[in-house]
Formats: C-alpha cells, sequence, structure tokens
C-alpha cells in the first residue's frame, strides 16, 4: 500500500510539474528521470483533460522529452497543441483589426511571438486585453481574458481583469459573477473585492449590502479603499468619511514636477480648458452644453481637451461648434496633455469628471496651469492638492462644510449645476399604455440610476404603494437582475412585483423627456440625489420630492428646488419625505397647484436661465484670475449674482467678497 501511496505522489508530482508554463531546468531534469522509471501515460493523459491542463502537459512533454513518449500518447498530445495553437491563431486574426494604434499593434505582436515559443501562456493575452481595454475595446478584451481562462489559468488576475472590463461594459450581474470567481482563487484580493462591491450595488444586491458598507468603512479607517470615491458617495453620509477616501485615492497619483513655475501670462482673453470624456451624448455634457455656448468669447478663450473619441452625435458636433478650439487627445499619455495645456498657457484648467467615469486627474497633477478647479462631474473633494478650488453653493457645501474639501470653495449664485434651455420635449406624449403603465392609478417615479437606491428609502415607497391603493413605482432601465433583485426586496415588503414597472431604453433624449409627463410625482433617492434626472423632471414640468442629508450629493436636489423656488419639495427626514409624498399623492389638489407653480418658474426662476447662470459661473472665473494675478492664494469666496449688460452679453458684474461664508446674494 505504501509504494502504491507513493507511486500515486509521484504520479501526481508530475502532473503538477508538467502543467507549469514555464518549467526550470531543475524541474525539466525531474520529469525526464521520472518518465524514465516508467509511467502510466494513460492515466497521466486522463488526468490532465479532467483537470483542462492537457495542453499544457502535453506542450511541456513534447519539448522536454518526446522520445520518451509513446506514439500513440504522442500523436494524442500533439493534436491537443496544434488545436490550442489553432485556437489562438484564429482569435489573435480577429484581435488584429481592433490594434488601432501603436501600443495595441506593439501588444498583438508580443503576444503572437510569446505564444509562436509556447501556445499555453496566459500572461501575453491579459497584457493583450488590458490594452485593448484602455483603448475602449471592450468585447475585444473580455475575448483576450476569456482565452487566458480557458488555458487553464488558475490565477485570479484574469478574472479580476474580466470584471472591471464589464463593469466598464455596465454588465454588472457577469462582472459580480466574474469577480466572485476570482475572490473565490483570491480572498485577499483588493482589486476583486473592489469591483465586486461595484457590482453588487449596481445590480441592488442588498443581502450584502451591509457587510459591504462595514467592509468599506473598516478599511477607510485603517487607510484603505476598497471602493472607487465616486461609488462611494452612493453609501456614505458623513463627508468627513468622504474626504478620507479622497486621500487615499489621490496617494495613488504620481507626483510630478509643476509645469507651471510661476510665469505671468498677458492674454487679451482669460484661456478657460475645459477636460472631460464626456463631450458626447452625456447626461453631464448636455446640462452644461448651453453654459459653453454662451461663454463671452471677447473676454474668454476656450479649449475643449475630450479625452474621449466622437460619437458622432448632434451634442457632440454641437460642442466641437462651442469652442474657441475643440482638441481630442484621447490617444496621448497624460503627461503629454498637460504638456499640451502649458504650451498654451491656459490660465484655469477645469476637470468635469473628477472621480467620476474615465477620469484622468494625472493631466493636473503635472500642474499645467496656474488655476485648477474640480468641477460638475464628481460631487465631492479631489483631496488632491494641486487642485485649487471647487465650484459649488451654498447648499451643496454649507460653509461648515468647508473643512471637509481640500479645494476652497467659490459660491456660485443659487444653484452650481447647469441647465441648457435648448433641451427638447417630444411633441408628442405617449400614453401610459406604451409606456408600460397602468391606464389607472398614481405614478410614483424614480429615474435615477439603481446604485443610487438605498434600502431604507425603498422602504419609504413600498409604504407609499401599500397606503396609494393602484399607485405603482415607475423606474428607469435596469439590467435583469437588477429588475429581479429590486422586485425580490418588493415581494419581502408585501408589494406585488408588477407594482414596480422598469421602463425601456429610448433612444432619444427627447422622448424620453416627453414620457416622464405620464408620471405624478418623482421620489428622489438618498444620499445620493438625482441630479441632471432631476432637472429632466422639473424641466418637463414633473414635481420633485427630496430629503437632504449632510453631504454634497445628498443636497443637491435641494439646490435645484431652491433654484426653481420651491423650497416646499425640500424636506429633512425621510419621515417628513413620506408624509409629504403621500400627502400628494392623496390631496391632487396640493399636487396640481405645486404643478402650476412649476409650470410658472420654470421661465422666470433661475435654475433654467442658462444665460443668467454663464454669467455667474465667468463671474467666478474672473474671480479666481484677479486673485492670481494679485499674487494672492486661493480663497473660498461667494460670487454675486451678475447683472445683464443692455446688449445681453455677459459681464463679470461686481466682484465677489473675500469670505469663508456665502454672502445674502448667494443665499
Amino acid at each position: 500500500m505504501a509504494d502504491q501511496g507513493d507511486s500515486a505522489e509521484r504520479e501526481r508530482a508530475l502532473l503538477l510539474a508538467c502543467a507549469k508554463i514555464t518549467t526550470t531546468r531543475e524541474e525539466e531534469a525531474m520529469i525526464r528521470q521520472a518518465l524514465s522509471r516508467g509511467v502510466d501515460w494513460r492515466l497521466l493523459a486522463q488526468q490532465a483533460l479532467e483537470r483542462g491542463v492537457a495542453s499544457r502537459v502535453g506542450h511541456t512533454l513534447l519539448s522536454i522529452a518526446p522520445e520518451l513518449m509513446p506514439n500513440e500518447i504522442h500523436g494524442t498530445f500533439s493534436t491537443i497543441v496544434d488545436r490550442t495553437r489553432q485556437e489562438n491563431g484564429s482569435l489573435l486574426e480577429r484581435l488584429a483589426e481592433a490594434a488601432s494604434n501603436r501600443k495595441l499593434k506593439d501588444a498583438h505582436s508580443a503576444v503572437r511571438h510569446a505564444l509562436a515559443q509556447n501556445p499555453n501562456k496566459v500572461a501575453p493575452w491579459l497584457h493583450l486585453g488590458q490594452e485593448l481595454h484602455r483603448a475602449r475595446h471592450f468585447s475585444e478584451a473580455i475575448a483576450c481574458y476569456d482565452r487566458a481562462i480557458a488555458l487553464g489559468s488558475a490565477d485570479a488576475q484574469a478574472w479580476v481583469l474580466r470584471a472591471h472590463t464589464l463593469v466598464a461594459m455596465e454588465r454588472f450581474a457577469e462582472a459580480a459573477e466574474a469577480s466572485d470567481r476570482a475572490l473565490a482563487l483570491d480572498p485577499g484580493n483588493q482589486s476583486a473585492a473592489r469591483v465586486n462591491k461595484h457590482a453588487l450595488l449596481f445590480v441592488c444586491e442588498w443581502r450584502r449590502r451591509d457587510e459591504v458598507i462595514r467592509s468599506v468603512r473598516d478599511r477607510v479607517r485603517g487607510g484603505q479603499a476598497v471602493v472607487t470615491p465616486f461609488l462611494h458617495l452612493a453609501i456614505s453620509e458623513s463627508e468627513a468619511e468622504n474626504l478620507a477616501v479622497a486621500r487615499i485615492w489621490a496617494q495613488g497619483v504620481p507626483s510630478s514636477e509643476p509645469l507651471w513655475r510661476g510665469e505671468r501670462y498677458d492674454h487679451d482673453r482669460i484661456r478657460i480648458a475645459y477636460i472631460s470624456t464626456d463631450f458626447r451624448d452625456t447626461l453631464s455634457v448636455n446640462a452644461i452644453a448651453g453654459g459653453f455656448e454662451r461663454h463671452d468669447k471677447r473676454r474668454f478663450a476656450t479649449i475643449a481637451i475630450s479625452l474621449r473619441p466622437s460619437d458622432g452625435s448632434d451634442t457632440r458636433r454641437r460642442m466641437e461648434a462651442a469652442f474657441d478650439s475643440f482638441i481630442d487627445v484621447q490617444k496621448m499619455a497624460d503627461a503629454d496633455v498637460a504638456h499640451l495645456l502649458r504650451e498654451a498657457e491656459i490660465d484655469i484648467a477645469i476637470d468635469l469628471n473628477g472621480y467620476a467615469g474615465d477620469r484622468r486627474t494625472g493631466i493636473l497633477a503635472h500642474r499645467p496651469a496656474p488655476i485648477q478647479v474640480n468641477y460638475l462631474g464628481y460631487a465631492g473633494t479631489m483631496g488632491m492638492p494641486f487642485f485649487d478650488y471647487i465650484i459649488a453653493d451654498s447648499t451643496v457645501i454649507p460653509p461648515e462644510n468647508q473643512r471637509f474639501y481640500s479645494e476652497k470653495v467659490v459660491y456660485l449664485p443659487r444653484t452650481f449645476f447647469p441647465t441648457d434651455r435648448k433641451r427638447r420635449i417630444a411633441e408628442r406624449t405617449p400614453t401610459r399604455s406604451e409606456a408600460g403603465l397602468p391606464s389607472q392609478g398614481f405614478v410614483f417615479t424614480c429615474q435615477n440610476t439603481p446604485y443610487k437606491i438605498s434600502p431604507d428609502v425603498f422602504d419609504v415607497w413600498m409604504r407609499l404603494l401599500h397606503a396609494v391603493a393602484g399607485s405603482v413605482l415607475w423606474l428607469g432601465t435596469a439590467e435583469p437582475l437588477t429588475a429581479r433583485n429590486l422586485q425580490r426586496e418588493a415581494r419581502a415588503r408585501g408589494i406585488a412585483p408588477e407594482r414596480i414597472v422598469f421602463g425601456s431604453w429610448v433612444k432619444d433624449r427627447a422622448d424620453h423627456l416627453a414620457r416622464l409627463r405620464l408620471a405624478d410625482l418623482f421620489l428622489d433617492t438618498r444620499p445620493y440625489n438625482a441630479h441632471t434626472t432631476a432637472c429632466d423632471a422639473l424641466w418637463v414640468g414633473l414635481p420633485l420630492l427630496t430629503c437632504t442629508g449632510d453631504t454634497f450629493p445628498a443636497r443637491v436636489a435641494a439646490s435645484l428646488l431652491h433654484a426653481i423656488d420651491l423650497p416646499e419639495l425640500v424636506t429633512e427626514s425621510l419621515a417628513d419625505y413620506e408624509r409629504t409624498a403621500l400627502m400628494l399623492a392623496r390631496e391632487p389638489e396640493r399636487l396640481a397647484a405645486i404643478r402650476a407653480k412649476l409650470a410658472r418658474n420654470r421661465d422666470v426662476a433661475p435654475l433654467f436661465d442658462t444665460t443668467r447662470f454663464t454669467l455667474g459661473l465667468e463671474a467666478a472665473y474672473v474671480r479666481m484670475w484677479e486673485r492670481h494675478r494679485a499674487g494672492l492664494p486661493p480663497e473660498h469666496f461667494a460670487v454675486a449674482q451678475p447683472e445683464l449688460r443692455s446688449s445681453g452679453t455677459s459681464s463679470p458684474g461686481p466682484h465677489a467678497e473675500d469670505d469663508s461664508a456665502p454672502s445674502p446674494a448667494c443665499s
């Protein structure tokens, strides 16, 4: 029995050694020695097939000791290895079409060379997949990771990379599964844990939510960030915690020698560069598009630094026409973009992404401009020393919260959030049936992205459905797993799943805006409010009810409602939020009065006055620039509302007063 045990152990050791992608000289000698003593070849081949490592074992044996292999076994393993080569070659041929730049071409060539030596190598596929991901060839990147996994990789990294790419494709259910596989292989893998938490939040998997939040907070206290700062905003009710996460994340941005070293520029116009991945048909740029167009070209030279390719949309063409200069830098490294900004002698550089989207904070880390600003894309602090200002208002960052921001706060009049009066609403409003809604009954709606929905707010929504007979909750488009999870949560709260209606995807935003008119009341989320979706609702005349929190993203909808003079729709607690929603659902005359007030205010209140908003934004830029010209450091200040010139062009208006609190004009 002992001899049989020793034999089995030798067979196992031989199989493991042959299954390695790269073998040492000592291992090769051990393999030859084991083979020369005799081996059960059929059993070895069978075990290699069962464990999914036949191609690796075959390549090792054919390379080290082909003369020791029986003809039948030699032929079997040769066929398997040849098939691996053919499958590699076929995929590489398909991927060759995606090799559109030098890095991709080099990576593609390196993979072909490496696989010619050993067709079972995994690392080249992972490298090519990462390059394809960076070039936004996501499907091709997934194919590379799948190939690495198919080759028998037991490394968590292939699953981690696959999960990250699936998140970029917004295939969150598959990302959750891939990251779970990675964690099963490597429980301590931080990258896998990060993407796993991201995916679970996006698919509303609340059974693990408490565990996720507890883990995030424990890690933050220990100086580690396991979710991105952007996603952290959706689960945090603490500005101090948000600052801590931003500072942890900032440590990953390499420090650089500043490109701007105090030089004084003498331009006839203030040079402003807006840096964004989203100069396309996206929510954020659609919001500020009108502001770009209304900049006073006599006082400001505007430059767009586009970090993503064109989507061919009307919005993209509109953006290209709005700026004095529109520069596509998607294929340039951060340092090269920074040098471009420095050579253009930009006075004020505005990062419209922050930690949101495909962030490239490394550009401004090179300090290419004397004034650098965090604005719009990320509702929080960057926690980085090279951002001088954040643009906000007195609602989203009250003076007492300034200590949680590494930037100095610039307060715009009424609201920091831009809107665009050119947004078109389709003339025809669809029927309820066409929108998948019941013909009768009160329609509560929330069109926010599902990751913003929290269980405590969902509890309120379900109680409202209980209290208002025949009512439904109309949510935005959701992938199947997200919909199933929310329906499960509704059922657990005693609500029939069919009372939650998920909207279908609509290609034209004008059609989406038109169908929003079918709803009766928009219910906001907390701690991450509606932003552009709130503006959409108010623009079409749909009342929005919000509940403020303590953080920037939990106060955005309140900022918008104050700017359209509807403070009665701002509540301070979930209990008040629930009572107000129930009152409006049960008292049609109250809701009708609010709708009428919203209709009146839409064309006279500040929220949708794009021209006046742009004047305030320009006044902020002028004040930043004047402080810089006077040799003064950045400081908190508030902008008073500038007056329109008779010609309708912009003027910086009265200078803001230096103060740590907003002036009365901003309240």
